[in-house]
């Protein structure tokens, strides 16, 4: 998908006027910056440069390109094409700071020096791969700051992504930016991100009763045992949690097609069960089933992971099914059965996971899809590609909105640190300018 064709027809357009004008071969210095830092904070992370090497290393147009752009600019003359299927980017050199660093606004993230017309060329580009990469990453990381580091985040947002590219995207750099995992296979097998994913509510309300279960048999997890009907044994202890005294009252009747569910699905993945609660009652049938389900696993000497939430009142659900876990420690003696870990969904974003830490909650993951790869709160991040030197002389682009105004020629950029390690500033000087003293 990103080829050389990957970007705005004006392009070719000012390539082919600086070939017509001999200018063509002009050394030009491009910036690449951003003038306002995203989501109306202080800092952004830097993504998409890898990309951005990957894309130069192989910049070339071939022969059915140059047949299309041919349709497209009829007028050109045919020693542009002949110049166009002559280059590459070996003439480019690109100063970048590293990738996943913070950064702020006005300081180069890249620059650019190469032939103009060719680094002209890689204008759009640059953009396109830069923009969305650093604000999903920056994204992900204020979501990171939010939550906290003991929590686990889970990016969910594929199947709201703004395409197949778009979620692929995201996955990468929700990652780089703090996620401990994605729910994208493609993404987890392209770079190697964790990937996690249990089942969807559909997989509970397809079940009628615990009779659709015919294989009902499991083996413990060190192979030394078979239980022929797993099944009865998670009945008996629903029964047991039923008719237990500290838990009495708490919930009656469970919904036994969610039972059935539970049961199922534990059978085909007994090292890594985790249960979505909510079809039902999330209380009174989904807690209740999962920890029966889950002390019948116990039994055969497998521990389950623990429950998802995707509706209601999250901060009180998770307290109280927090509570639920520590009673059934206390009544049956299952060690570590009340850190069980809680994960929570349902359109989360900044704001509501800053709710939930100060009302106070039990939820050791967040899973977040829309509001993490769409940046709802900030559609785009604004780099911006600016001429600051050509020739070695300085250029300038002047606006009646200062904020606009370009800072002119090649820059060295320098980050200071206190002696505790901390970043103070950033510094931009001229190329041939002193840098800082210590």
């Amino acid at each position: 998908m990103v080829t050389p064709l990957l970007t705005d027809l004006y392009q070719f357009t000012m390539a082919y006027a600086y070939w017509k004008a001999g200018k063509h071969l002009d050394r030009a210095v491009f910036d690449l910056y951003f003038r306002k830092s995203p989501f109306g904070g202080e800092f952004t992370i830097f993504g998409g440069l890898e990309e951005c090497i990957r894309f130069i290393a192989n910049f070339k147009f071939t022969e059915e390109e140059i047949k299309f752009l041919r349709s497209v600019m009829p007028t050109c003359e045919d020693g542009f094409f002949d110049y166009l299927r002559s280059i590459d980017c070996s003439d480019v050199e690109v100063y970048a700071i590293p990738e996943g660093y913070v950064v702020f606004p006005k300081v180069p993230l890249m620059r650019i020096e190469g032939p103009v017309a060719v680094v002209q060329l890689l204008e759009t580009p640059f953009l396109s791969l830069v923009n969305y990469a650093s604000l999903v990453t920056t994204n992900a990381a204020r979501h990171r700051l939010v939550a906290g580091k003991s929590k686990n985040l889970l990016e969910f947002g594929l199947r709201r992504a703004q395409g197949p590219d778009g979620g692929i995207s995201a996955s990468r750099y929700c990652y780089m930016g703090g996620f401990d995992a994605t729910s994208n296979v493609a993404a987890g097998r392209l770079f190697g991100i964790p990937i996690r994913g249990t089942h969807s509510h559909a997989f509970v309300s397809s079940f009628m009763g615990i009779d659709e279960i015919t294989n009902k048999a499991l083996t413990s997890s060190d192979g030394s045992k078979k239980c022929e009907d797993f099944v009865s044994l998670v009945q008996n202890w629903l029964i047991r949690i039923q008719e237990s005294s500290s838990l009495h009252g708490t919930f009656g009747e469970t919904s036994q097609s969610e039972l059935a569910a539970f049961t199922s699905y534990a059978l085909a993945f007994p090292n890594s069960f985790l249960a979505l609660v909510d079809t039902y009652d999330v209380m009174r049938s989904g807690v209740p089933n999962f920890c029966a389900v889950a002390l019948a696993l116990n039994d055969m000497g497998y521990k389950a992971v623990g429950i998802r939430l995707d509706s209601g009142d999250l901060a009180y659900l998770s307290i109280e099914t927090r509570k639920f876990f520590h009673a059934i420690e206390k009544e049956f003696g299952v060690v570590g059965f009340g850190k069980t870990s809680i994960t929570a969904s349902n359109d989360l974003n900044e704001e509501t996971i800053d709710a939930l830490n100060k009302q106070g909650h039990e939820v050791d993951a967040f899973g977040i899809g829309t509001n993490l790869v769409t940046c709802y709160a900030q559609a785009a991040l604004g780099c911006v590609f600016k001429l600051v030197e050509i020739n070695k002389q300085p250029r300038i682009k002047l606006s009646e909105d200062v904020t606009k105004v370009s800072i002119p020629c090649k820059k060295k950029c320098y980050r200071l640190y206190g002696k505790e390690g901390y970043p103070l500033v950033d510094i931009m000087t001229g190329e041939d300018e002193p840098g800082p003293k210590l």
